[in-house]
């Protein structure tokens, strides 16, 4: 019998049921994530920093095939995000990306990819040094990290003196 490996899987929610649905993931002894934004919100006599879901009416779990099930079971859970047929699959690596950016920035905006790539760079310093990415636009320190298989990107105030071009690969 083949041995059922655990994959990060998208799982689409209810609208503003992300951390909800995360808690009873959790709750059922499931490995989950939902992203969170630290914004700051303004308030008349104050102003609060507030953690908000990244990415709306998405979680992330990680489960095996005969965990899908008690998935789809939860409550709030609507199903999971397809990609080509099947659930679409995150990598670690892009789970940790995800998780090293939202520590390191608040205010992060995350938009459907629509870019095309160009120039291939690496982080040279903070949290996310020696990663490589795509540069698909820069207004002055504005850059935009491509979290490929989710089709989204990751936006945050990047300094481009941390930025350093990296020649493409030939093949």
């Amino acid at each position: 019998m083949k041995e059922s490996v655990k994959k990060w899987l998208a799982v689409y929610t209810r609208p503003r049921w992300e951390k909800k649905v995360n808690k009873l993931f959790l709750e059922k002894g499931l490995e989950s994530y939902c992203p969170l934004n630290k914004v700051r919100r303004k308030w008349s006599d104050r102003v609060k920093l507030v953690e908000e879901p990244l990415f709306k009416s998405y979680v992330f779990v990680k489960v095996n095939e005969e965990d899908r099930a008690i998935v789809r079971m939860t409550t709030g859970a609507i199903n999971f995000v397809y990609w080509n047929g099947k659930p679409a699959v995150i990598k670690e690596r892009e789970i940790t990306a995800i998780r090293k950016f939202l520590d390191e920035y608040e205010n992060v905006e995350a938009r459907p990819l629509e870019l095309k790539v160009n120039q291939r760079v690496r982080v040279t310093k903070g949290t996310l040094m020696d990663q490589e990415g795509e540069v698909l636009d820069v207004r002055h320190k504005l850059a935009k990290v491509a979290i490929d298989s989710l089709g989204y990107i990751l936006i945050a105030y990047i300094d481009r003196t941390k930025l350093t071009s990296v020649h493409p690969k030939s093949h």
